[in-house]
């Protein structure tokens, strides 16, 4: 067997991945964990920041938000440029630039420096991420053991974002706030350190001048709909805001038509004339939408409908995060005589089913029920994001991996974004409209007003009311925001019922004993022994 058919994904001995690249996916872990971790860290350090440097409401909001705002608008970028430099170098760059992001905003004076210092920290995990999952198909280049690795970055990514609130709480119980960032900085220093001898140095040798035009017109195109989207689940859907999204959507056609014109384009665009690649990236954006705008209605439950603290609720998120540590590795397994749409198109058929349970939550009492809808949806999309990664990943020939990477998780980016906004939309407008709301008891007009907003206004102005006034408006509030949750779930339900379709239809060509599509484009480009998972002299595994 040749080398060039183990780097297309067929079995062989030479290609098999030994301790050292284990090894070395323990150390891609760290910043995984950590670039994951930082997008929930500030849920429980806010209240103590804006105690100590008195953040205006907006600022705090930009203080958690331009984080993921940077991260998203960049990350095609990096992936372009490690896939030309070197994805270690890059690697390692980003390493810098995160850590350096992350003492800046511990010891931060002002909230001006730490909103720039979490930009800082976006640039650098925007770095990073494209580089790990980019490196990963460098070193297995064995199909089996690279679905293996890809399930463990999944599932190191699901288990940092679930972690950052826990972390954060154990931190701000001993330590001042600036510690929820400095515990980067060690990790940081050890992958600087560990990173050179453990992970090879790999890079395009054909990919051309580093085009800055297609940089430009990417982050043209992606910002203003990541900040729309963002914005207008806070505030709504307002003319600036839908505005934004408009025109970055219409750089998005001046941009395709640079990567077709260009001599070195930042992407592919011919990847998306394989079916299964398109149908990959789609249900990809449409588990993201659900699993991340759907996260915001299952602790916001917890909190405040059922009572909880932001800490117990984020500690109650942990059984569903190991359940996922479970099941991965299952459907890496499964794949092998399964199809992929059929595993794919189930995982959707389950988070379908979870979300309709997710209708019946009752106003009280219902933690039971809640816990395992999430958990089911959790478990149901999670190897759908593993398996879809491997896909997308897999097609592409190891050269092309990074920027490959970069677009998966760009689209991850965009689809938690829109579900945020859709979901958050709907549930809002259900919300307002709930007949909990029209007449409490005793409650003030004003009040009323107030908690008509969002169910935080609510249990703020019931907490003014006297006495029987003010416990009328908490039940009509969590009675009205019961149903905000049972319509995003019907809405997420349409969604994976759709998504499960998309899955059937356009994966149906991927073979189970050979994860990627079977278009001979593909195939061909992948087996080009001369140009794939080019090395630096010196810098291969040993």
């Amino acid at each position: 067997m040749t080398s060039s058919q183990s780097e297309n994904g067929t079995t062989g001995p030479e290609a098999r991945a030994g301790r050292k690249e284990w090894i070395a996916l323990g150390v891609l872990l760290l910043p995984v964990l950590l670039v994951s971790m930082d997008l929930t860290v500030l849920y429980f350090a806010i209240p103590s920041i804006s105690e100590d440097l008195r953040p205006s409401s907006g600022q705090q909001l930009w203080m958690i938000d331009i984080y993921g705002f940077v991260l998203a608008g960049v990350l095609l970028t990096m992936g372009a440029l490690g896939d030309r430099i070197g994805r270690r170098r890059l690697l390692l760059i980003g390493a810098v630039v995160f850590g350096a992001g992350s003492l800046l905003a511990a010891y931060a004076n002002s909230p001006e420096m730490v909103i720039s210092a979490r930009a800082f920290q976006g640039i650098g995990g925007a770095t990073l991420m494209p580089s790990t999952l980019a490196l990963i198909r460098n070193l297995f280049r064995e199909q089996t053991q690279r679905r293996t690795a890809i399930a463990v970055w999944s599932t190191g990514m699901a288990a940092g974002a679930a972690l950052g609130p826990v972390v954060s709480g154990a931190l701000l119980a001993g330590f001042w706030w600036g510690s929820v960032f400095l515990i980067n900085v060690p990790v940081m220093v050890l992958l600087l350190v560990a990173g050179p001898f453990l992970l090879p140095e790999f890079k395009d040798p054909t990919a051309g001048k580093f085009d800055l035009v297609s940089a430009v017109l990417s982050l043209a195109a992606i910002l203003p709909v990541v900040y729309g989207f963002k914005k207008i689940a806070v505030d709504g859907f307002t003319v600036p805001y839908v505005v934004a999204i408009v025109v970055g959507l219409a750089f998005v056609p001046v941009f395709l038509r640079r990567q077709r014109t260009s001599a070195d384009p930042m992407i592919d665009v011919s990847l998306f004339r394989n079916r299964a690649f398109g149908a990959s990236v789609t249900v990809n954006m449409l588990a993201c939408f659900t699993l991340v705008g759907y996260s915001l209605f299952s602790t916001q439950y917890m909190q405040s409908v059922l009572g909880m603290s932001a800490l117990k609720s984020a500690l109650w998120t942990i059984p569903g995060t190991i359940a996922v540590g479970a099941v991965v590795p299952v459907a890496t397994v499964l794949v092998r005589t399964i199809r992929p749409a059929v595993i794919i198109a189930s995982g959707f058929g389950l988070a379908t089913v979870a979300l309709l349970m997710l209708t019946q939550v009752p106003e009280k009492d219902g933690l039971v029920l809640i816990l395992i809808g999430i958990i089911a949806l959790a478990v149901g999309l999670t190897p759908v994001l593993t398996l879809v990664t491997e896909l997308v990943v897999g097609q592409v020939p190891p050269e092309r991996a990074g920027t490959a990477s970069a677009l998966l998780q760009t689209c991850q980016e965009l689809g938690g974004a829109l579900g945020v906004a859709v979901l958050g939309s709907i549930g809002a407008t259900a919300y307002r409209n709930s007949s909990a709301l029209d007449d409490p008891a005793g409650v003030p007009a004003d009040a009323l007003d107030q908690a008509r907003e969002t169910i935080g206004g609510a249990l703020a102005a019931a907490g003014r009311l006297p006495g029987e006034a003010g416990g009328n408006l908490v039940d009509a509030a969590r009675a009205a925001f019961t149903t905000e949750v049972h319509a995003a779930s019907i809405a997420g339900a349409v969604v994976m019922a759709g998504a499960a379709v998309v899955a059937l239809v356009g994966l149906r060509s991927v073979k189970q004993d050979n994860a990627k599509a079977a278009e001979p484009a593909a195939d061909e480009a992948s087996a080009q022994p001369s140009k794939a998972g080019a090395q630096e002299p010196g810098t291969g595994l040993a």
